[in-house]
Order: structure tokens, then sequence, then C-alpha cells
């Protein structure tokens, strides 16, 4: 029974399904009219994670991102570059995937493009203006936050919902109220434009979000997640616009915001010469050491970064590899420890997985594997670890992979001396065309979690 902190109740909640084991994900994906910095990479690396685990967990996960592809930034950036606002959204909209393909994000089912989604966007604008929590402007159409009652519920900020100052929303004197933000805008002169019922515009930035996930869940969902930067005025928005159109409340059950990053204590910022994008981070250190360095912070605290903590990663990872090179190479025996090894392992991937259950705490779960590193190391000084814990504790380590991803390529789990051998009697049986033997070899490899390909040059041996 996993719990995890929900920004709206402020308190730890139990996850729970929708129908079955079905939960729907969205995250607020990025504006892309420049590279993807460290700040973008810390929010994305732990939902990519956070879906994994509820996946392993044995939830059913759709994993849906928007990208916002039309903008005022991308606009005043492509009018700088001297290119057209499409192109230049394009071609970070490229970058940015390049970016999350390079760190190990791969739990994404689904992209939606603004753009695309402008039918949506419009039909939601409609009913907003049909019920009432919207109005029309000499320069567009916006919604009358006094008119939601519970604007500001979510950042607990209600006292001040009218009056309150607000990001990335145009200023104008013909709003109603200092807090009403825009739903369409529009164009001006050599801007895009879409057609619509309101004049030529295009989107404001918080109806994208609600237009493309009732598009693909409807209007209420699990899990609404982003930085915490969001909240206010961004996700409020998000509320106010679904359950204002649907009637029906709550839009997400769970809400997740992931801490803010920081350089050496200051934010990053252009103007502070701070900025490091991803792959300027990727000149230097691995994906996995970026992987590694984010969840060893607890997903909603701060994380204040710098060359120390990056170093910091990259040492903690080369112990845990030099650790699985240790165990591959020791000495079977058939003892144990008088079951010293059975018990470090069970207690301490017990212990990980309790951690991961509140409130996805990945730091304690790591030290749950460094618990079983040193404990493990002492029983290899001794000669005292047997041929099935050596094999149960890559296991385990595979598992933790699997959510992490912090093991690369480059870095392959080692071989156990015992799938070793049975590759070799199986290779003999094969010789001696004893194919049965061969398969029943093969078998029992498998269920030691590895797999055998036979290759010109031999069996190969993988984790599966």
């Amino acid at each position: 029974m996993m719990k995890i902190y929900n920004t709206i109740t402020r308190k730890k909640d139990i996850i729970s399904a929708e129908k079955g084991k079905q939960i729907n994900m969205f995250v607020c994906g990025p504006t892309v009219y420049d590279f993807s910095h460290l700040g973008h990479a810390r929010t994305y690396l732990v939902f990519d994670a956070f879906a994994k685990y509820l996946k392993q967990e044995g939830f059913v996960v759709f994993y849906l991102q928007n990208i916002t592809d039309i903008d005022d930034k991308i606009i005043a950036q492509a009018k700088e570059k001297g290119i057209t606002p499409s192109k230049l959204a394009l071609d970070f909209e490229k970058e940015y995937l390049r970016d999350m393909k390079e760190i190990k994000i791969n739990s994404v089912d689904k992209y939606a493009k603004a753009t695309e989604h402008i039918k949506e966007i419009i039909s939601q604008i409609e009913k907003l203006l049909n019920n009432g929590y919207a109005y029309k402007t000499g320069d567009g159409v916006y919604y009358d936050i006094v008119k939601f009652k519970n604007y500001g519920r979510l950042s607990n900020r209600t006292a001040l919902r009218t009056q309150d100052a607000v990001s990335r929303i145009d200023e104008t004197k013909t709003k109603k109220n200092k807090g009403d933000f825009c739903l369409w805008k529009l164009s001006k002169p050599e801007e895009p434009e879409w057609e619509s019922p309101f004049g030529k515009g295009r989107p404001g930035w918080h109806i994208e979000d609600t237009a493309i996930v009732e598009k693909y869940f409807g209007p209420q969902y699990s899990i609404h997640g982003g930085s915490r930067d969001l909240i206010f005025p961004h996700h409020e928005a998000e509320i106010a616009q679904m359950e204002a159109i649907s009637g029906k409340r709550p839009m997400a059950k769970y809400w997740l915001h992931t801490g803010f990053l920081t350089i050496e204590g200051r934010k990053m910022a252009k103007s502070l010469g701070n900025f490091i994008t991803v792959r300027d981070f990727l000149q230097k250190y691995s994906p996995e050491v970026l992987r590694f360095l984010v969840l060893k912070v607890l997903w909603r605290s701060p994380i204040d970064y710098s060359e120390k903590s990056a170093e910091e990663a990259k040492a903690g990872l080369e112990k845990i590899h030099e650790f699985l090179d240790r165990l591959s190479g020791i000495k079977i025996t058939k003892t144990d420890g008088e079951g010293t090894g059975q018990r470090i392992l069970e207690k301490n991937k017990a212990d990980f997985y309790r951690f991961l259950d509140d409130d996805f705490n990945t730091p304690k779960a790591i030290s749950s594997i460094f618990k079983i590193i040193k404990e493990i190391n002492k029983l290899i000084d001794k000669n005292l670890i047997s041929r099935d814990w050596v094999i149960a504790i890559i296991s385990f380590f595979q598992e933790a992979n699997k959510i992490f991803g912090i093991l690369g390529k480059n870095k392959k789990f080692p071989v156990p001396s015992p799938v070793k051998k049975l590759s070799a009697e199986r290779e003999k049986f094969r010789k001696e065309k004893k194919w049965r033997e061969a398969d029943n070899i093969r078998k029992k490899i498998e269920a030691l979690g590895w797999k055998i390909e036979d290759t010109d040059k031999g069996a190969v041996l993988t984790r599966k």
C-alpha cells in the first residue's frame, strides 16, 4: 500500500487506482523555446522513476505529457532568431525529446502538442463562456476567477485570489480582476493564429493542459504532476477550468510537485550565468550520474546543485559498480555465514520497498542498497557468501535498476559464476547434440534472471 504526499490535501494519501489497476497520470511538459536545463530534468526524472515504480507494483499506468509549442516566449525567441515560431518550437521539441532519451526517460506514453489540440481548446473555452465563467474583452477571452469559489485551494491562497500577482499572464486594462487569466489571445500582426468563434488568435497557457487531458482521460483522473513553481497560478487555473466545465470534483485526485533545483544556493537563471542545460551536464557526466543525483534527494525537497554534489553522485555509483564486480568474482562456498547473507538481503530489500511505499522516499531506499553493500562486503571478506545469495543479490539490484535506471549500458551487471557454470554445461550438451538437456539448462538460466543467445562467437548472456 503506497502513500504519497498530496499538495491539495497537505498530507500523505494512499494511492488507489481509478478502475481496476488503471492510473492515469499527467505531468506538465516543457515550453519548447530553448534547451532543457537541470531543473526540468529533475522533475521529469522523478516522474519517470515514479511511473516505473507504479508499474512494478502492478498498476497499469498511462503517462501523458503536454508540449507547449505556442506561447509568448516562443514568439519572442523566434522573432529574435529571425525564424517562424512553428520552426523554433519544432526544433526545440526535437531537442527536448532527444535530451529525455539521453537521460533514459522512457515511461511517457504520449506527448501531446498544444497546436494539435486547438479544436479541443476552443470547445472548452466555449463551454466556459456558456457556463458564465469566462468573458470576452477587446484582446481575447479571460477566466473570471471570482466565479470559481474554490480558486486558490491548491496553493492555499484563497484570501488573495483577486489581487495576487500572477505569472505568464498578459496584463490588460480590460480584465475584471487582476488574477483573471487569458484563455484565448487575439492575434497581433505577424503572430501565429487560428480561426475561432472569438476571433483569430491562439490559446492561453493554462487551457491547453485541460483540453489535452480531457481528450485522453476525461474530466477526472488520478495524478497531476509538475514542479513546485506551477502550483500557482498554473495548476490553480487548470482546476478552475476543468471543474467549471464538467461540474465534477476533483479534477485530479493526487497533486504531486517536485522541489526546486538551485545552483550553489541561487536560483538557476541565464541572467546569473548559472544556467546548466542537460546537454552541458552530459558533456562531463553520464546520464546515470544525473539520475542518481536527482533520486538521492526526496522528490519534493529542494536540490542544491554543485560540482561537489555531482562528483559525490558519481562516486556513489562507482561504489555500486565496484560491489557488483566484486560479487561476480568471489569464490562461491557452501556456507552463508549462518544465514547472515539471507537476513541482510531480505531485511534491506523489505526496507527498500517500504521506503518507496512511504512517499516514494528514494534517498532512504538508496540507503538500503548501500547497507547491503556494506554488510555483504564483510561476508565476502570472510568468504561467507553462498551461491544462491550471490544470484539473489544481483537479482535485487536488477529490480532496483528497473525503477531508478542508474546502472548504464556500459556498466553491465556482472554475470555471476553460477550462471556462467550453467552456460558452460549447456554448451557442452549442445556440442553433444543433447538438445533437451541444453534446453533445460536454458530454462534454469532464465529462472535466475538471465537470457542466453547463441551467436557465431558463442553464447551471450544478458539480463532479462
